[in-house]
């Protein structure tokens, strides 16, 4: 059987390549313009290699009991890590997946098959357009990993953006965002600000180096109406490979405080990260 090789391919957004591990038989790396976008392993989808995706997969293994099913919306696809993930997990779960760039959407469907009855739908659209499209009250778990590049674009991080996701899930819903920022934190205390003025409860995930300033770094976003089962997650992202820091409450009101939510007519993409901040190795 011949060794896999790396595949490079123009996709509608720039250039993606796909590198194979060579540690683990049928694991690729996907890089878009040689920003690390996503890992999978074919033969094992229940892992996560990237510290942010880990986060991620911690917090939707504390939202419902152990294989139960949700309805899941992804607004950015890449590998489609995390949809592989929740189809592993609990299977049986819908999920709707909105990808901007079909080309990749192509590439990834061809070459990194989704299993058949894999319950996970896949949508070429702008994330906002199909939202604002989506029916009320229609999902469990809204996921936003959307970035132009390296950056999450501007029209994804407003109050109007945030309503219509609050829409979108259910009253037991919990939103989920990876965000990426470094000191001063203005775009991710806009972000909280933003999300703390439609939904009660807000949570944050984060390696301590990154939310003590001292590198820029990813963080993630949990939003609902009701409260977050926060010392469950910290357990998790505390015994992590990559441990992390949930920050909630009295804390994340301080860290947040002075921030105004942002409008569309004033919304800027995510910081442009340092160099080398997402290089890989």
């Amino acid at each position: 059987m011949s060794e896999p090789v790396p595949v490079t391919r123009t996709v509608d957004h720039g250039t993606a390549k796909l590198m194979p591990d060579v540690d683990r038989a049928r694991a690729w790396l996907l890089t878009v313009d040689g920003a690390p976008q996503s890992y999978v392993d074919l033969d094992a989808p229940a892992h996560l290699e990237f510290e942010y995706a880990r986060r991620l997969g911690h917090v939707l293994d504390t939202l419902a009991p152990p294989g139960r099913p949700l309805d899941v919306l992804h607004l950015g696809g890449g590998g489609l890590t995390l949809p592989r993930y929740v189809a592993a997990t609990r299977p049986g779960s819908r999920q709707d997946v909105v990808e901007a760039d079909r080309a990749l959407l192509e590439l990834v469907a061809e070459l990194l098959p989704l299993p058949d009855e894999s319950g996970v739908a896949l949508h070429a659209a702008d994330a906002r357009a199909w939202l604002e499209t989506a029916p009320d009250d229609s999902a469990d778990v809204l996921i936003a990993d959307v970035f132009g590049g390296s950056r999450i674009p501007a029209h994804l991080t407003s109050l109007a953006y945030a309503r219509e996701a609050e829409r979108v899930l259910r009253p037991g819903g919990v939103y989920l965002a990876n965000l990426a920022d470094g000191a001063p934190f203005a775009f991710l205390r806009s972000q909280l600000a933003t999300f703390t003025a439609v939904f009660e409860e807000t949570a944050l995930i984060a390696e301590p180096g990154v939310l003590r300033g001292r590198r820029f770094g990813n963080a993630i976003l949990v939003a609902a109406h009701h409260p977050v089962d926060t010392a469950a997650l910290a357990r998790r992202t505390a015994a992590d490979a990559f441990p992390a820091r949930v920050e909630h409450g009295a804390a994340l009101r301080a860290f947040v405080a002075g921030a105004r939510p942002v409008e569309d007519e004033t919304a800027v993409p995510s910081p442009v990260p340092p160099e080398g901040a997402f290089g890989i190795g």
